[in-house]
């Protein structure tokens, strides 16, 4: 539990309509599972996250940061700390038509700034267009789709740093890797981040949105909660057919299931627990283990107790 003398604090920094105590986490994940934290906190700029994150840190409070809440379980019992939540952060988009760059909060969805790329005529980033999530946690980890990464768009990135510091950092500063980035590496927190694009025909731009978007509509099991993708692919590997392969495809661990329409994603079919998620997974390990030798790396974060 979070004393009152720190929520009365929290309360100086952050309106108290957006300071929400024993907030069940189920509420704010895709995979729709998860214990309560202790406290959800939901900044709406950057000041706001940095004096935020200071006095978490002041007062030696574990937090964690979160989007839209994809690609992570929260264990059954929750998380003893605060939640960050950046969905109501820096909710802008900025655009400079002669550089053709695009700015945008961390707390922007994939989705929305692909219909104001759209509109733009600015073309590049449609293939992160149905990417579950949000900016900040899209660019942290250099989530990608369709052989593209966030590292072929990200012209530069706002974090803020583990001293409080708000700054501009490049492209080759993030340091890129396959699910990974600087910002990983160091506990940064995505601020907002510049994406440089091309021009293009509007009308074009968004045929292929909607293209990637049939195309993840028709392949992906969007009738279910789920985190997105459950494991990282294995290198020389496409996790999704080691998981069909090793026989996993529709295998259930109470309400958690391997999807029937893409092996690749855990599915929640209504009453999943994190402990059923999470017992699925080993079973998925073991068995492509067994079977080809390969070790599977979770790509969902998983956090709690």
């Amino acid at each position: 539990m979070i004393q009152a003398a720190v929520l009365q604090r929290l309360r100086a920094v952050l309106p108290a309509r957006n300071i929400l105590e024993n907030e069940p986490m189920r509420l704010h994940t895709t995979f729709r599972i998860g214990g309560p934290a202790d406290v959800l906190c939901l900044p709406e700029n950057d000041e706001q996250v940095a004096q935020t994150v200071a006095l978490l840190k002041e007062e030696q409070i574990p937090f964690y940061i979160v989007g839209n809440g994809s690609n992570i379980l929260v264990k059954d019992r929750g998380f003893r700390g605060c939640i960050v939540k950046m969905l109501h952060q820096g909710r802008e988009i900025r655009v400079d038509r002669e550089a053709k760059t695009l700015y945008a909060g961390a707390g922007e969805t994939m989705m929305s700034i692909a219909v104001r790329c759209a509109k733009e005529g600015l073309a590049g980033m449609e293939f992160a267009s149905g990417i579950p999530g949000t900016l900040g946690g899209t660019v942290s980890m250099n989530a990608g789709a369709y052989e593209k990464e966030m590292k072929d768009i990200v012209n530069s990135v706002r974090i803020l740093t583990q001293e409080g510091e708000i700054t501009e950092i490049s492209n080759a500063e993030m340091a890129f890797g396959y699910r990974t980035s600087a910002v990983l590496k160091n506990n940064w927190i995505v601020l907002g981040a510049t994406l440089q694009l091309q021009q293009d025909d509007p009308v074009e731009i968004q045929a292929r949105i909607d293209d990637f978007t049939h195309r993840r509509r028709t392949r992906q099991p969007l009738e279910y909660a789920s985190a997105g993708s459950t494991f990282k692919r294995p290198e020389g590997f496409f996790a999704a057919k080691l998981i069909d392969d090793a026989g996993m495809k529709g295998y259930s661990v109470g309400d958690a299931q391997v999807s029937e329409k893409h092996a690749g994603f855990v599915v929640n079919k209504g009453k999943a627990s994190a402990e059923d998620v999470l017992v699925l997974m080993s079973r998925i390990q073991a068995a492509v283990k067994e079977k080809f030798g390969v070790d599977l790396k979770p790509e969902v974060r998983i956090i709690g107790e």
